[in-house]
């Protein structure tokens, strides 16, 4: 395998920027490291011939001296964003043979910025899960084992757990992912990569399928806290054709990376020390605010006392607005269609057939908790607990500019091991929760490895709309940690 795939983003765009290498050589090792990595399950649907097209005619640009802020980099799409002309299945049998005729928003950003698209990544149907085990089209693998070659598959974290997979094997730069309760910053935690989820609004919801529309949130996951940046860079912006989208400029944030943290307030939730709480996640919690204290910030105390109601409450309005969202899937206008005696049956043939177990799941809990006599007994009572987690975070701010947190109360697990026991699963979302239901920024950066020498991740999070703090902030702490490792290549 070339080496070019172990590079960084940035470097691969520097390397690039010199001429050292072009990207049509940068993504045929990509796409061979792609067809090595197949037993990852990390892609849906692959477009290696149109990626070596793009990636020639990123090369003749350059040479044109038009270049982009991706231009050449050979990049995976989480399969929730539309994609014009190749299929997008949200991970779903519904939507199994659906090619959209558009393209979302961020997807475009990133095309016109000159990035190369390898494929459509694998995840968790609908985005509904804590593993990447739902998907429709089999469990995405974690390419790190405990014990090396020989231990026993892991998930990768759900639901981006094929952008999370693809990006720690090597098989691209970077991925777009998204984020509704942990989806972007759990399987980073679990795979030894950077995730960060935005402010809500930042990026464009768009041409992205719809899992729950007010926590949904686009964002990146990639190798180092600067790549992540750059790419977010590209995926954020102002979009007209989105009613939550934020009209702001999209800042420089790879120059807040490498900035100095000294006097920076670090908030520490004591509501985060949890009953039962590994001891590898509250040591490495405990490193993280010594190396916090002596790269110069400033460590406070703070308290988030209705922490202990994000979950409750998460788990009541996102399957509330999934149950809304996925009414669409009917097999009358597009997707699965199976036909039955009459109208109903079709509906009911169509939704069995077409959903998996833990879809339904959602939608029935929605379905319940919005319905006449429950309504104000939970949903409306969830919205409560919401607006309450808000106004934690706003006095939190009086007194610090950031919170570091673990991202995950546990290392990745083994293939299988939660999947039938769906609170225990839910419990994996515990710390990144509260974001989504604030809005705010969060980002996770691999921090150490645990007693099976797996990867855990430490978070950041922020002031809505100050995604540079958190950069600076996720720079310092990967500074500090100097997480160097990477899994062994098992699958070659």
């Amino acid at each position: 395998m070339s080496d070019l795939t172990k590079l960084t983003l940035s470097d691969a765009l520097d390397g690039m920027a010199k001429g050292d290498f072009s990207s049509e050589e940068l993504t045929k090792a990509h796409i061979d490291a792609c067809m090595d990595g197949a037993d990852l399950n990390a892609f849906i649907t692959t477009t290696f011939e149109q990626a070596m097209d793009g990636a020639k005619a990123s090369d003749a640009r350059r040479k044109a001296g038009d270049v982009g802020k991706l231009e050449g980099a050979p990049l995976g799409i989480k399969d929730l964003f539309c994609t014009e002309g190749v299929k997008t299945t949200a991970g779903s049998k519904i939507l199994g043979e659906f090619t959209p005729t558009y393209e979302s928003t961020v997807s475009a950003n990133m095309k016109a910025d000159g990035m190369v698209m390898l494929g459509k990544l694998n995840l968790d149907e609908f985005a509904m899960g804590s593993s990447n085990e739902t998907s429709a089209f089999g469990p995405v693998i974690n390419p790190w084992k405990a014990g090396g070659r020989k231990g026993e598959d892991l998930v990768p974290g759900g639901s981006s757990g094929g952008s999370a997979s693809a990006v720690a094997a090597d098989l691209c730069l970077g991925a777009t992912a998204t984020d509704t309760g942990g989806s972007i910053r759990q399987p980073a935690s679990f795979t030894g990569t950077v995730g960060i989820k935005p402010t809500y609004g930042r990026c464009s919801r768009w041409g992205t399928v719809a899992f729950a529309s007010s926590l949904d949130q686009a964002g990146p996951i990639a190798k180092t806290v600067k790549d992540s940046a750059i790419l977010l860079e590209s995926m954020a912006g102002y979009d007209p054709k989105d009613s939550t989208s934020i009209n702001a400029e999209v800042p420089n944030w790879a120059a807040s990376c490498g900035q100095s943290v000294k006097g920076l307030r670090i908030g520490i939730p004591k509501e985060y020390s949890i009953d039962g709480m590994p001891a590898d996640i509250q040591s490495l919690w405990d490193q993280g605010i010594e190396m916090m204290k002596a790269a110069g910030a400033e460590i406070v105390p703070i308290s988030l006392p209705h922490t202990k109601y994000a979950l409750p409450a998460y788990y009541v309005v996102a399957p509330a607005e999934a149950s809304s969202n996925l009414a669409r899937y009917d097999g009358m206008r597009y997707g699965l269609r199976v036909d039955g005696k009459d109208l109903a049956d079709t509906y009911e043939r169509t939704r069995t057939e077409g959903f998996g177990d833990e879809v339904r799941r959602r939608i029935m809990i929605g379905t319940y908790v919005l319905s006449a006599g429950y309504y104000d007994a939970y949903y409306l009572r969830a919205q409560k607990v919401r607006t309450r987690i808000v106004q934690d975070f706003e006095n939190a701010w009086e007194t610090c500019d950031a919170i570091l947190t673990p991202t995950a109360p546990s290392a990745a697990f083994a293939v299988g091991r939660k999947v039938s026991d769906p609170v225990q699963m839910y419990l994996n979302d515990i710390f990144t929760v509260t974001t989504n239901l604030a809005g705010l920024p969060g980002i996770s950066v691999p921090a150490g490895l645990d007693k099976d020498g797996l990867p855990l991740g430490l978070q950041i999070i922020g002031r809505a709309m100050d995604e540079a703090t958190v950069f600076k902030a996720a720079s310092a702490l990967e500074d500090a940690a100097g997480f160097t490792a990477k899994p062994e290549k098992w699958w070659i």
